[in-house]
């Protein structure tokens, strides 16, 4: 009587190694944008940090105009420098803007902005920059 073998056949490896490498194919891709959208979170902690600075400052009437609300002055922080991500964050004329540095990955020179829309609270806020179209935002 012939015993019987056991074990899986070539054919049958092959299908399961062709199935591991088309998920990989598919999760790979996503798994980087997962991972480069919580890199950009930076961003936007370090810009809404200076979006309470600017509401606190409303809260207290200091500004007369959007064109007061700036980097450095009436209750808003100064210019955030560089960080191992950002070029920094920046306030200018009520526009709050942080640049991602070119460091080779899908971040490159991505900009997240927030323009306050007047400087009577309650503020709103529009969100802006080239994350919108990348994604991140």
């Amino acid at each position: 009587m012939k015993k019987s073998q056991k074990g899986f056949t070539l054919i049958e490896l092959l299908i399961v190694t062709a199935i591991i490498g088309v998920l990989s194919s598919v999760a790979l891709p996503a798994y980087e944008l997962y991972t480069q959208s919580a890199r950009f979170t930076e961003a936007e902690i370090a810009a809404g940090l200076y979006q309470n600075a600017v509401v606190v400052a409303a809260n207290a009437q200091r500004f007369s105009a959007l064109t007061d609300i700036n980097e450095g002055t009436l209750g808003v922080a100064d210019f955030q420098p560089r960080t191992a991500n950002t070029h920094g964050v920046h306030v200018h004329d009520g526009v709050i803007i942080l640049t991602w540095r070119d460091d080779g990955t899908v971040l490159d020179g991505v900009t997240y902005t927030l323009t306050a829309q007047s400087f009577v609270p309650p503020i709103n806020w529009t969100v802006g920059g080239t994350c919108i179209f990348r994604g991140f935002c």
